[in-house]
């Protein structure tokens, strides 16, 4: 029996109310609205040292504006000095991450897409100085240190994540751009995850592994091992154990099919390519990715929730080591762009599109 039918037999059964924990069943947590925003993107807890400190993060709205949110109220401040971000299709401006080092150095990573010639673009990715309490929050002396190459037309697949490695190195995901077989071409950024310095010097080559569609989620788990969610065509979203030197294998091998409904193979080992520790088929699109490390929901310690844009949902994955498996689907009703945790281990969600809003998820308290 194929791995196809194994998956469309899989949703048949979920959808008879078989499958445990699927969307539509009691949540365990209340959610409380925090803000609204215009398409925000991403957020990132300051001072970004592993766990948060405080309660104010960092929000992107993908055309150009960063804000300060306090979280517990609301209050935001727009934060002036960032890049103004190429905005078509996919692009904008993106990832959010605060240097581990914060309190010491207040750099603040942004990743973007920027324009390039002949009505081209690509990602980028660039750090500021955070300036507070001197009137209005601002960055100073952004700088631009990594330049998806090559830039290509058209405004899908930037991917442009960021995520720092427990050494304080960067890895961010540059997407394939919808270009299919640069994705498998030693001698260019797309399709890949790039290993950087703090800097932007590039670290083991070109880059750290290849074969990638479009990875919107980059995290490390408390023992290091390295995280990613990645969204397939129609089909095959997966989330996958990054390796270096690891090739994914888009385009040549996947879960999902071509969307005008072609096959593409999914023997990935027999191939030689990396299988993902799970994969969805009917697509999810994970927008996100968190490793959760908090203690208000020390069920989920150590597990992967995923934030799903056309699935409309906040996804759990149970992961043990070097391997996962499907645990809990809680619709939202709304797309999730983005997951993080806040200071004392609560969860919070941004929703995609104009009046997305930034949600508090806490556990519900028991009835006395």
């Amino acid at each position: 029996m194929s791995r196809r039918l194994i998956a469309a037999l899989y949703f048949v059964v979920a959808a008879c109310g078989s499958a445990p924990s699927q969307a539509g069943d009691g949540r365990p947590f209340s959610v409380t609205e925090v803000a609204t925003f215009n398409e925000p993107w991403a957020m990132a807890f300051l001072p970004g040292s592993g766990v948060p400190l405080t309660n104010m993060a960092l929000v992107t709205e993908k055309r150009s504006a960063l804000w300060l949110v306090d979280v517990r109220t609301g209050k935001r401040q727009q934060v002036l000095g960032g890049p103004r971000a190429h905005v078509e299709g996919q692009g904008g401006l993106a990832d959010v991450v605060a240097h581990p080092d914060f309190a010491g150095n207040q750099r603040v990573y942004l990743s973007f897409s920027e324009s390039g010639p002949d009505g081209t673009s690509g990602g980028a990715l660039g750090y500021g100085r955070l300036i507070l309490g001197q009137g209005e929050p601002r960055l100073e002396g952004f700088k631009v240190i990594w330049r998806q190459t090559p830039k290509v037309s058209g405004g899908a697949h930037y991917s442009q994540r960021i995520a720092f490695a427990p050494d304080g190195t960067i890895y961010v995901s540059s997407g394939e751009r919808f270009q299919f077989d640069p994705a498998q071409d030693p001698n260019s950024d797309l399709g890949k995850i790039i290993h950087l310095t703090a800097e932007g010097q590039r670290i083991g080559g070109r880059f750290f592994t290849m074969g990638h569609r479009n990875a919107l989620g980059l995290a490390f788990a408390p023992d290091g091992r390295f995280w990613e969610t990645e969204m397939g065509p129609r089909g095959g979203d997966e989330l996958n154990l990054i390796v270096a030197g690891k090739n994914y294998g888009w385009p040549r091998v996947s879960y999902g099919s071509h969307y005008d409904g072609r096959d593409i193979p999914d023997d990935h080992k027999s191939r030689g390519f990396e299988e993902p520790k799970l994969w969805w088929n009917p697509s999810i699109s994970p927008g996100s990715l968190l490793i959760y490390s908090g203690d208000l929901f020390p069920q989920w310690k150590g597990d992967a929730l995923i934030g799903a844009l056309s699935g409309e949902a906040l996804i759990r994955a149970d992961i043990d080591g070097g391997t996962a498996r499907k645990a809990d689907q809680w619709s939202m009703g709304h797309r999730i762009r983005a997951v993080d945790q806040g200071p004392g281990g609560e969860v919070y969600l941004l929703e995609d599109g104009p009046g997305g809003r930034l949600l508090r998820l806490e556990p519900l308290r028991a009835s006395k």
